[in-house]
């Protein structure tokens, strides 16, 4: 290889470097500002109220219980006063169904409220930042201290104070996560005596881990990188959307200039490019470029715009919630065929899931007939044996009286009347339904179990099965 040749292929190879370098640049860490304002006062609602929830529920107590606990062991979850087993599925399945169609209508209708108000990364990442605020003081001296050295007395101190509340947070954040799992107090014993168990130890230094991580030191890449709905919010949105958005046209060409001053005879905007909404946004985008996947709609652009217009004697608005048609001088549509089919499926499963739950028995029936012999001839009479599975889902012990029907002169042979059924048992009853053969009118006849408790008949339910026999 000749000189030339060589040359050639060394400026190749740093040319690949520099376009590598420049496709995986280094993350450059954001400094929010702070900012106070209506949205900024409904942000730091949402975040006490819902951090009060999660610390708080697995402390309250109900009818002598944890308030709210998913007892895996028991297979029992309990709510307050509600009660689901696993047969309860449907109950689930409604919960994560309007959850879903939920998040489709509020995005269609209004952003990503979601992410700017009540995501679980937003909500831990704003109480780090007030950690880290409260420690290292407001977004310049943040900066300054950053630009220390990394081993001066001043910057150790307070990294070394705000990682170690981090981290306290983070545990009690895990431990509470735990804590819906195992009870609380037992939790709590369970670890004053060195006897925490293993899943429970995991699952404790997992979440603690994942908050420390997530919300102090990776913020804004989880919603950016990790989070698939930044990717296809895009697809919920149409030009009758609310965004939060800057208006052009009433702020462009924008320009530096005193609050006294006639702008409007430099042919400037309202926008005097002081950087404020930029300075706030805690993914550190510019909204004046238009909608963007980083924008989490948290509105802090809105509360830093409005107090500088203020400030100036202009009207405020300049970034606000509206749509792309308000922009753009057409007029707005919030009742459209996208919403209406949202918000009618969300009504429509609200509706079910209401029934569901108002109409649920807490006692489960299943049948099961023998197919190991299809039926027995015991002289005149015909039997069908079968296996009844009783699941109590009460949380009492109950007493129930089983009866069968559908065929005439049909009688039922069980061990024991009524049957006893702890809370929580699955009990196996095997039964005999027998009747005369001429009472028969086909090979394969319907009947019906009904099961009751002795001690409240409003808890009933049947089971419809088959009674076979030889008739032709």
């Amino acid at each position: 290889m000749d000189t030339k040749t060589r040359t050639t292929v060394q400026d190749q190879r740093l040319h690949d470097r520099e376009v590598e370098q420049s496709l995986f640049a280094k993350r450059e860490k954001i400094y929010p500002r702070e900012v106070h304002g209506l949205f900024a006062g409904l942000r730091l609602t949402a975040v006490i109220v819902l951090l009060a929830v999660y610390y708080g529920l697995p402390w309250l107590e109900w009818d002598g219980r944890q308030a709210v606990l998913f007892d895996l062991p028991a297979r029992k979850f309990y709510i307050f006063g509600l009660t689901l087993w696993p047969q309860d599925f449907l109950i689930l399945a409604f919960l994560l169904i309007i959850a879903a169609v939920s998040l489709f209508f509020f995005t269609a209708l209004a952003g990503r409220l979601w992410c700017g108000y009540a995501c679980p990364q937003t909500i831990w990442t704003e109480l780090f930042i007030w950690v880290e605020r409260a420690v290292e003081g407001d977004r310049p001296h943040q900066i300054r201290l950053d630009k220390l050295p990394r081993w001066s007395p001043e910057r150790l101190r307070a990294k070394v104070l705000k990682h170690t509340v981090w981290i306290l947070i983070a545990w009690f954040t895990g431990f509470t996560f735990v804590a819906y799992f195992t009870p609380a107090e037992t939790l709590v014993n369970n670890m004053m005596d060195f006897n925490l168990g293993s899943w429970e130890s995991f699952w404790i230094i997992f979440y603690s881990f994942a908050t420390y991580g997530n919300a102090g030191w990776m913020r804004e890449q989880v919603c950016t990188y990790m989070c698939p709905y930044a990717r296809f919010q895009s697809a919920m949105f149409d030009d009758n959307t609310l965004i939060v958005s800057y208006d052009g046209n009433r702020g462009e060409p924008r320009g530096s200039r005193r609050a006294s001053e006639d702008y409007k005879s430099r042919g400037l905007g309202d926008c005097i490019d002081c950087t404020i909404c930029v300075q706030v946004c805690p993914t550190g985008i510019d909204i004046r470029d238009g909608l963007q996947y980083k924008c989490i709609s948290c509105s802090s652009c809105i509360d830093a715009c409005n107090d500088v217009m203020d400030k100036m004697g202009y009207a405020p608005g300049l970034i606000r919630f509206t749509t792309q048609n308000n922009l753009q001088g057409k007029p707005t549509r919030f009742f459209r065929p996208r919403i209406i089919v949202y918000g009618g499926i969300l009504l429509t499963l609200m509706a079910l899931f209401a029934f569901t739950l108002v109409s649920r028995v807490p006692v489960g029936l299943d049948a099961i007939r023998d197919r190991n012999q299809l039926f027995r001839e015991a002289g005149d009479f015909i039997e069908n044996v079968y296996t009844l599975k009783i699941i109590n889902m009460d949380t009492i012990d109950h007493d129930y009286s089983i009866k069968a029907e559908g065929i005439e002169d049909l009688q039922l042979s069980l061990d024991t009347d009524p049957v006893a059924v702890k809370s929580g048992q699955v009990y196996n009853l095997p039964v005999t339904l027998r009747t005369e053969e001429k009472n028969l009118m086909a090979r394969s006849n319907d009947v019906i179990f009904s099961i009751s408790a002795v001690d409240d008949p409003g808890i009933r339910t049947t089971e419809r099965n088959k009674f076979l026999g030889p008739v032709e």
